[in-house]
């Protein structure tokens, strides 16, 4: 189902700009009951899967006295931004791109209560060319080791193909695979514990992350000066759209030093806040308060002419991650948070009754039929 029609004649949608998650998400709903089948074997092998992990950011697998989860995530097109801001600028942005990149499985794999232990690399290039430029070629490296530095994870290793052909020349595609233990048991997070009364706590994002790209680069087309058009006194577009994802394990790891346990959490990427609707379970999640929108979604909001629900349903609007926890513990998980650097929020509860999202300062309402990822 689509979010719903453009708002006017000028509104530039996601859709419009060449991603459809109408035609992505069937197929990813065929691929989940395929792989799905293939869980019985690990029971060959003395381990089980963890079922409710199934449609979940991660995959959980029990292999006796703790869990396994892991991750792969592509970037997307970010790469496309930085590769146009370095022929506009002369400066290279792959350290940030690098972040990014990490960011999108560790995100994803914190979701399900793991800490983060082993990340990989897959570097695509359309040429070795691409690797022959000495100061791009070591801005990812180090960016990428910083990365794993602030995440606590080892760099185990990658692949660094050059897919001439299938890859355009001059271009990268980036990815990263993530593995991490759930230690004790207690620590997994898969909505179990998710029930009435239980707090969402929202973090913030640094601006787009690395999702709704495309929509991004879309936008240049109706910009005076492009990516150099000012968003505000001296940032430009183009920078604006590059400030790294930020990387949440910390705040995770934190909250369970301090004996905090999420119920759930959600990594806000593509579909946007429906993304809080990710848990099956049965639930009204009913906002309050609404994180200050960063400059750079704020300005492809209006660029884009599109109205709240529109945006809310493909960017993240401010807020990167979300965690729900029992309502004595929120405003300490708000504390952690900004101990690490990262603002937080209180923004709402969840409630008995129908699975629906109301974002009440903006009249917004999203419904389970909005979100099928399963």
């Amino acid at each position: 189902m689509s979010t719903h029609a453009p708002s006017s004649p000028d509104t530039l949608s996601y859709e419009q700009a060449g991603v459809n998650y109408d035609l992505i998400d069937p197929m990813k709903i065929a691929a989940q009951r395929a792989a799905a089948a293939t869980g019985a074997h690990l029971g060959g092998h003395g381990f089980s899967e963890v079922p409710a992990s199934r449609g979940e950011s991660a995959y959980v697998v029990d292999v006796g006295p703790f869990y396994l989860a892991s991750i792969v995530e592509c970037l997307g097109t970010k790469t496309l931004v930085a590769d146009e801001m370095a022929k506009l600028t002369g400066k290279s942005f792959f350290a940030g791109i690098a972040q990014d990149t990490i960011a999108m499985a560790i995100n994803d794999l914190i979701t399900v209560g793991a800490t983060p232990l082993v990340v990989q690399a897959y570097w695509a290039a359309g040429g070795s060319d691409w690797f022959g430029d000495k100061l791009r070629a070591n801005e990812l490296v180090a960016g990428w080791k910083k990365a794993c530095d602030t995440c606590q994870v080892a760099w185990g290793g990658g692949e660094t193909p050059a897919l001439a052909g299938i890859v355009e020349d001059g271009r990268i595609d980036l990815a990263a695979s993530c593995t991490g233990l759930i230690n004790p048991k207690e620590r997994l997070s898969v909505g179990d514990k998710l029930g009435a009364g239980d707090a969402i706590v929202l973090l913030a994002s640094s601006g787009i992350h690395a999702n709704g790209l495309s929509l991004a680069r879309k936008l240049v087309e109706r910009l005076p000066n492009g990516y150099l058009t000012e968003i505000e006194p001296g940032l430009s577009y183009g920078e604006a759209l590059l400030a790294p994802t930020v990387l949440y394990s910390p705040v995770t790891e934190a909250l369970f030093k301090a004996g905090i346990t999420p119920h759930y959490c959600a990594n806000i990427t593509g579909h946007g806040w429906r993304k809080l609707l990710r848990h099956p379970a049965q639930f009204t999640y009913r906002i309050h308060t609404v994180p200050p929108v960063t400059p750079v979604l704020k300005f492809m909001q209006e660029q884009a002419k599109q109205d709240d629900r529109e945006a809310y349903s493909t960017l993240n609007m401010g807020a990167g991650f979300a965690i729900f926890v029992k309502a004595e513990d929120a405003q300490r998980t708000v504390e952690i948070s900004k101990a690490c650097g990262i603002d937080a929020w209180v923004a709402g509860a969840l409630e008995a009754g129908p699975k629906q999202l109301l974002i009440e300062p903006l009249n917004i309402r999203f419904s389970d039929d909005d979100l099928q990822l399963r």
